[in-house]
């Protein structure tokens, strides 16, 4: 059998849709989709939200790649590819995430500086008991930074590190999370683009290489209430025009060798922190885990190298100087969550917003911060509505529909709790 091809983009809800195409069409080319699919809820509910048109008759839209995008993928009869959505008349379509991050690059370019990224994904492993109900994978060995069987008796993270090794993604790292069994995916830098590219097919990949071993490896940010939570921590820097690091002042890092392009987007991720959390904390389940002393990027504060802060500084400076920003989850949609982080970032820079101290609390105990983000995705979705800056960088159509279908899924889940809550994301996330 020729190759096909499976075309693919990562919608509203961070969930990848797409279609399998014949041989044929591996080459530069496009196919469409129904636009209202900006519209469909996780229950399969489709509502007129904005942008959607659904109540427009359900228009097309139109999802176009290029062929030196194409890889191949982990099936060994089909090639894969992400594209950019286009609206009818041809126009890119703005509620397409993959063009909010290519937006957040170019505005950046624009300032001679080329946005690097890397990305740690954290996701737990469930599988069915004896009823057919998702229980915590056993790993009864499993330990923070194990590896081999105990961690892992089933040995599916070897595939999938034999997989992306094949695959040509650059793998930084694989371990055992706190929480057994929680395991930690961590990616190399590269362009911001070709790294979120890369992090939402490799967690596709590593979700349907688990499916295999009877794993439903989630990604949510805590689906099991009495453990710890599951972050997308997004770490970070630029390159300039004679290809060094714009954010190291020299071969040290930490706080105190800061510069000022560092000092500006630590200034803007704090001044827009609350309105952040609305669109890269975006589940009500992202709430149970971005909570104070979590380590989870709850507060409005930075530090150096110190994990219960939200945005961290690390210690390592020359090439490898950047910021992580810890509150991020991956129920966000990637693109749109390092869109927005790139954009705070900027706009901080641009606007010249102060810096407030260092946090010199242990956030457990003691916290020099004040304030936090929003305790619930209700009060999330009311912030971002008001950092209308924020939402306007990003894309106003993008937020628009984003805070609608926010707003519906405060109503969907307000009554839904444990294993109901769970079950409305734990599929798709």
């Amino acid at each position: 059998m020729k190759d096909r091809l499976r075309v693919l983009f990562c919608d509203h809800l961070s969930i990848m849709r797409g279609k399998y195409l014949p041989h044929s069409k591996i080459g530069d080319g496009s196919t469409r989709f129904c636009r209202s699919t900006f519209g469909v809820h996780y229950d399969k509910d489709l509502l007129n939200a904005p942008g959607a048109m659904t109540y427009q008759g359900l228009p097309d839209m139109e999802l176009v790649w290029i062929h030196d995008d194409i890889r191949e993928s982990w099936d060994a009869s089909t090639r894969i590819v992400l594209g950019d959505l286009y609206d009818d008349d041809g126009a890119p379509l703005p509620l397409c995430p993959r063009g909010a991050l290519k937006r957040a690059v170019a505005a950046w370019e624009e300032k001679g500086l080329t946005p690097k990224v890397g990305i740690e994904l954290e996701a737990f492993a469930l599988q069915a008991n004896e009823n057919g109900e998702l229980v915590p994978y056993d790993a009864p060995g499993g330990v923070v930074y194990g590896t081999g069987p105990f961690s892992d008796p089933l040995r599916f993270n070897d595939r999938i590190w034999q997989m992306a090794d094949r695959l040509g993604f650059s793998l930084d790292m694989i371990t055992a999370e706190y929480d057994s069994p929680q395991f930690e995916y961590t990616l190399t830098f590269d362009d911001a683009v070709k790294a979120v590219d890369d992090i939402v097919l490799f967690r596709l990949m590593a979700r349907e290489i688990a499916l295999e071993y009877g794993i439903v490896l989630t990604f949510m940010p805590k689906p099991i209430p009495e453990a710890g939570g599951s972050g997308m921590h997004i770490n970070f820097s630029f390159t300039d025009a004679s290809g060094g690091n714009a954010l190291s002042s020299g071969p040290k890092g930490g706080p105190e060798h800061m510069n000022d392009l560092a000092r500006g987007c630590l200034a803007g991720l704090i001044h827009h922190h609350k309105g952040l959390a609305g669109l890269i904390a975006p589940t009500a389940n992202s709430y149970m885990r971005l909570q104070p002393g979590s380590l989870s990027g709850y507060w409005r504060n930075w530090g150096g190298d110190h994990r219960n802060v939200t945005t961290r500084i690390s210690g390592e400076g020359g090439a490898k100087a950047r910021l992580e920003h810890r509150m991020a989850d991956a129920s966000a949609n990637p693109y749109t969550a390092v869109a927005a982080v790139l954009h705070a970032a900027r706009l901080g820079v641009e606007n010249g917003h102060p810096l407030p101290p260092m946090e010199t609390g242990d956030g457990f105990e003691r916290t020099d911060a004040r304030e936090g983000a929003a305790v619930d995705l209700k009060g999330a979705v009311a912030d971002l509505e008001r950092d209308t800056e924020l939402a306007q960088a990003v894309g106003e159509e993008l937020v628009a529909n984003h805070v609608f279908m926010k707003k519906k899924e405060v109503q969907k889940t307000r009554d839904l709790e444990g294993d109901a809550l769970r079950d409305f994301y734990v599929y798709f996330i």
